[in-house]
C-alpha cells in the first residue's frame, strides 16, 4: 500500500481518544451514538448526510467510515455519489457567494 499522511488503520483507533480525556470522550461517543439512531431521518439518510459532510470537510477517515456505513445502511453507489455532488454544490456555492463581498469591496475601493 502506498504510504500516505493519513493511516487508514488509525480509523480503528478512534475510541482511543478516551485515553487522554475519558470523561469528554464518553460524552462525545454517547452524543454521537444518539445522533445516528433512527429518528426523523432514517439511518440510511443520516449515513448519506455524513458521507456528504465528510467530503465537504475532506476527512479521509470519515469518507472511509461513511462509505462503508452508507453501503451497510442500504445506500447504493448512485445515491452516494449524488450526496457528494450535493456537498460539492453547496461548498462551491458558498465560495461563490462570497464573491459578492469581493464585488462590494471592489466598488468601495474604486469609488
Amino acid at each position: 500500500m502506498e504510504k500516505t499522511y493519513y493511516n487508514p488503520a488509525d480509523l480503528g483507533k478512534f475510541g482511543a481518544i478516551a485515553e487522554f480525556q475519558p470523561t469528554l470522550a464518553a460524552k462525545f461517543f454517547d452524543y454521537y451514538g444518539e445522533v445516528f439512531k433512527e429518528g426523523a431521518l432514517t439511518e440510511r439518510e443520516k449515513a448519506l448526510i455524513a458521507l456528504a459532510v465528510a467530503h465537504a470537510v475532506q476527512c479521509p477517515y470519515c469518507i472511509d467510515a461513511y462509505t462503508t456505513g452508507s453501503l451497510e445502511k442500504g445506500a447504493d453507489e448512485a445515491q452516494m455519489m449524488e450526496a457528494i455532488h450535493v456537498a460539492a454544490a453547496i461548498k462551491g456555492g458558498a465560495a461563490l457567494v462570497h464573491g459578492v463581498q469581493m464585488m462590494n469591496k471592489v466598488k468601495e475601493v474604486m469609488m
